[in-house]
């Protein structure tokens, strides 16, 4: 346990700054002056993000109604 604490200590610690648009995209961004296109690009990604945060919550929620499922006959069964 005490590996795994200063592990994640470490990490905090000594992380890295990275950049996460590539060079063309960060530079049609920047040209733009009214800033409209960075918007619409940046609700773009927010839209794609959403998608894996849904997967996840409805396999969390199939796995919690299945073990309540099991639980109940499991009571009804006794």
């Amino acid at each position: 346990m005490k590996h795994i604490i200063l592990l994640a200590i470490l990490l905090v610690l000594f992380s890295l700054p990275a950049e996460a648009q590539c060079a063309m995209c960060r530079a049609v961004l920047e040209s733009d002056v009214d800033g409209g296109m960075a918007k619409g690009v940046n609700n773009g990604i927010v839209y794609l993000m959403i998608f894996p945060y849904l997967l996840v919550g409805g396999v969390v929620f199939a796995v919690y109604r299945m073990l309540k499922k099991a639980k109940k006959n499991k009571v009804a069964s006794s």
